[in-house]
């Protein structure tokens, strides 16, 4: 009885452990786009999985981890689950709603059923802390600094919250920042830009600013978050400039050296006048950054109305240190 071409490629790799597609290729006689059709077909079939990206992906026997089946969750939890909750695995795979919460269950060894009704309790108490979609930072930033520049400031979700780990956005901004990986940046985009343009149009907001990152990498979130957004607002220029070694915020856990970081290394060139000013950061850690980029353009007299600051996430525990991004 002749053996079919799935049932080759797994036995194949069953041996191997991990393979390439030319190893799969050399081995079975078969073109390019028929392997990978095979290929593409097992993965989503989760027979198969995969790490790396061309030219070396290397393919292996997905872990078998214990799933739900379907149909056992209530659809109101199934649909809030895959709303959200993302989960990266240990080798780099999205795992987004019902998909990932029953693989972090899996692995942890947890009753998805019992799990899901608890994971929705935590997080509608993190929900019920939101107006108008907004986290509210103005009490915190007040208790925090003596002198506080920005007139407003929120987030638009945690980064983490108890037990359950990273939020979706938190997630995907660790991860999207450590990978310089666009495709998740462009997710990111997706899940803010509503919320973003409500506030600029809420607000009246006549210009932003995307605060600037320290580290130096090949992919910027804040300047391809500025590309995807498409906000048609003028973009007020603020340059990052440090010294001969850069030192980011998240490495600094006294609040008078954020302060002085912030203070001597963000600089705003640019003389425009506006009426109210947006200030972009992707984490809310003490909020020195935004306090002082917004004193900065109210020293040089930019602004007639307000300066108001928004992260994409903060801590739930005020502005701590975040120091995943």
């Amino acid at each position: 009885m002749k053996t079919d071409t799935k049932e080759r490629i797994i036995g194949y790799i069953k041996q191997k452990n991990e393979v390439t597609a030319n190893e799969l290729a050399g081995f079975l006689g078969i073109s390019a786009p028929a392997l990978y059709k095979q290929l593409n077909k097992l993965i989503e079939d989760k027979v198969l999985s995969k790490s790396g990206k061309p030219p070396k992906v290397f393919y292996y026997l997905t872990p078998n981890v214990t799933e739900q089946a379907p149909g056992l969750l209530d659809q109101k939890l199934a649909n809030f689950i895959n709303e959200n909750y993302l989960f990266v695995s240990p080798v780099g795979s999205l795992l987004e709603g019902v998909e990932g919460f029953n693989y972090w269950c899996g692995q942890n060894n947890l009753s998805v059923e019992k799990t899901v009704e608890e994971y929705e309790k935590t997080l509608q108490k993190y929900l019920s802390l939101k107006h108008g979609g907004l986290l509210d930072g103005r009490k915190k930033i007040q208790d925090t600094f003596k002198e506080v520049f920005l007139d407003e400031i929120y987030y638009l979700d945690f980064y983490s919250i108890e037990r359950f780990g990273k939020t979706k956005l938190g997630a995907l901004l660790l991860y999207a920042k450590q990978s310089q990986n666009k495709m998740l940046i462009r997710k990111i985009a997706e899940l803010v830009r509503d919320k973003i343009v409500q506030l600029i149009k809420e607000k009246k907001i006549d210009a932003i600013g995307f605060v600037p990152p320290t580290a130096q990498r090949r992919v910027q979130l804040q300047k391809e978050l500025e590309k995807m957004l498409m906000l048609n607002l003028p973009v007020i220029n603020l340059v990052k400039a440090t010294g001969e070694v850069a030192v980011q915020q998240k490495s600094l856990s006294k609040l008078e050296d954020r302060v002085e970081n912030a203070r001597r290394t963000i600089f705003v060139d640019d003389n425009r006048v506006y009426k109210n000013i947006l200030l972009l950061d992707d984490a809310v850690g003490s909020g020195a950054t935004l306090n002082e980029t917004a004193k900065k353009i109210k020293d040089k007299k930019m602004c007639t109305g307000k300066v108001i600051g928004l992260a994409l996430v903060g801590s739930f525990k005020g502005f701590d240190v975040i120091s995943g991004v």
